[in-house]
């Protein structure tokens, strides 16, 4: 069975965006800093590169890595649709979850409509599959399909935000994770790998 696995930026005090879906205040550190941290990580995630950067990072070319299929709630897909991209992220499966968004936006971003939980179940046991599931966002979305994430990649920025979208919205439910491996960055970011127990 393959893995469901949240790969998220987050603010220390465990914001992943401000009170009004804004993310560019998440420090890069210095122009060296900013670029050397962005090639290693598209080097090792280039599936999460957005279709419209991938030539201009360098992994246009690049096969996916870890992620054939990428999940997201409204919220996250709305930041592609306000720039008026309807197919973000063209090289993976997409699936948005959501009850208000109407299906057709476009044909290649399934919508659905309830019952997260349930769906990324089925996705995670689909024979055959190749790679894993990314749950690329929301707070809202990740708090509700929890019992089903086998591994948190967390970027943790050094910066705190104060009011925004939590990483996890959702019931009081304990849940642990394991740290797996942890890698600092000179920008101050931290990427910290957690599998569930």
């Amino acid at each position: 069975m393959r893995k469901l696995v949240y790969y998220i930026g987050v603010s220390l005090d465990g914001r992943i965006a401000g009170p009004a879906d804004e993310f560019d205040f998440f420090p890069q550190g210095d122009e060296e800093q900013a670029a050397a941290y962005a090639a290693w990580m598209n080097a090792l995630y280039p599936d999460t590169v957005p279709t419209a950067y991938r030539a201009a990072v360098g992994v246009a070319d690049m096969p996916n890595r870890c992620f054939d299929t990428v999940v997201m709630g409204r919220g996250t897909y709305r930041l592609s649709l306000d720039h008026g991209i309807t197919n973000p992220y063209a090289h993976l499966r997409q699936y948005v979850v959501s009850s208000t968004l109407e299906p057709g936006t476009d044909p290649a971003v399934t919508v659905v409509p309830s019952d997260p939980l349930a769906f990324v179940r089925e996705l995670k046991g689909e024979v055959g599959a190749g790679l894993d599931v990314w749950l690329c966002g929301g707070g809202r979305l990740a708090g509700s399909v929890l019992p089903e994430i086998d591994e948190l990649l967390i970027k943790t920025y050094p910066v705190v935000a104060g009011t925004g979208i939590s990483l996890f919205d959702g019931a009081f439910a304990p849940t642990v994770f394991d740290v797996a491996e942890r890698t600092a960055f000179p920008n101050g970011v931290t990427l910290t790998r957690l599998t569930r127990r």
